[in-house]
């Protein structure tokens, strides 16, 4: 008996792939093998940077609140503990827009825990 194949199957799934090569440079957008490898990889990319993100953002909130605690007087490992120790309960990323936007109010923080 030979044997079946869904051809219906795996040609929906070579389309769907080809779709997501869209926009991609040359073969890479057309040739099932290479659209296949290029696709793959940029899932894992993608997945992986979902997680980058979270780290590089959180870098990036500890870089502004330190710039703007140094012109506060003070420095960012110690504005944090000052924080902690008088029980103010504020995330780094409402800190860093206070530093950034509303540098009056950062201020004020800065000084209710000196």
């Amino acid at each position: 008996m030979p044997r079946s194949q869904n051809k219906v199957a795996s040609r929906a799934k070579r389309k769907n792939f080809i779709k997501l090569a869209k926009g991609y440079w040359g073969m890479r957008k057309n040739v099932w093998t290479i659209a296949k490898h290029h696709i793959e990889k940029g899932l894992q990319y993608a997945y992986r940077d979902r997680r980058n993100k979270k780290r590089s953002f959180r870098r990036l909130w500890i870089t502004r609140i330190n710039a703007a605690a140094r012109l506060n007087g003070t420095t960012y490992s110690r504005l944090m503990h000052d924080l902690r120790v008088a029980n103010i309960d504020i995330n780094r990323k409402v800190l860093a827009d206070f530093a950034m936007n509303q540098p009056e109010v950062f201020t004020k923080i800065v000084n209710s825990v000196k």
